[in-house]
Parts: structure tokens; sequence; C-alpha cells
């Protein structure tokens, strides 16, 4: 499966709408296989699901995103983990861990509300299950 994470400076973008960079890593049994990093030019929400779509990516990790575009990724089949926040290698360490649930992943001002876990369906069947 492709996991992806928007970019900034190292860390989790924090906002996946304007987001310039995407890394994309290729995951078999929560083990990193490759990874490759891509420029976001999109600035349309449909073009934007679209591209992520394109690339494959199955998990998107991202920090805030607009509803617009998590329905369009959800309706696609990308199952949308939203409001992360931190450096890109620990969260994808603790993505392939099973631990990015916790607080420490969470993005600050979300006054304790969960973190939404928006799984994608595509031709009935569950994606990109970690």
């Amino acid at each position: 499966m492709k996991v992806g994470i928007p970019t900034w400076d190292g860390r989790v973008s924090p906002v996946l709408d304007v987001a310039k960079r995407l890394l994309v890593v290729e995951v078999e049994r929560n083990a990193e296989l490759g990874r490759s990093e891509t420029n976001l030019e999109e600035t349309q929400v449909a073009l934007r699901a679209r591209r992520l779509t394109e690339l494959g990516v199955h998990v998107l990790i991202c920090g805030a995103v607009s509803w617009p575009l998590e329905a369009m990724l959800v309706s696609a089949g990308v199952r949308v983990i939203a409001q992360t926040c931190g450096p890109v290698e620990d969260v994808l360490r603790a993505f392939l861990a099973g631990q990015l649930a916790r607080e420490a992943f969470l993005m600050p001002g979300c006054c304790g509300r969960r973190r939404r876990f928006r799984e994608g369906r595509r031709h009935g069947g569950r994606r990109g299950a970690n």
C-alpha cells in the first residue's frame, strides 16, 4: 500500500489543501519498501484529490483538511487520517507501529476532539487497512 504524507520543513504540513510537497511511502506488512517525494501544484480541490488518487495513495496522513477535499478522497477509496502533526519520520514510524493514535501526534487546538479516521470505500471493500 502507499501512504501519503504532505510535508513542510520536515514536518506534516499543517493544511493539506495548500501543501506543496507530498511524501509517498510504499509499505508492506508495516515495513517501508521505498519512498518518493513529489510536488503538489494543484490548487483546486477536485484536481488535488485526483492527483493523490493517481499517485496511488491508499492512506493519507495529514494535518487539517477541508471537508470537500476529505470527502472526495474518502469517496475515491483513500483512508484519511486527519488532524495529525509532528516530524514526518516520527509520524511515519508511529503509523507503521500502529501507534499514530497517540495524543502526541494530535494537532494542537483540537480541544480534545478525537482524530478522524475516515475509511475510503471502493468497489464495496475496505482499502488501506493498517
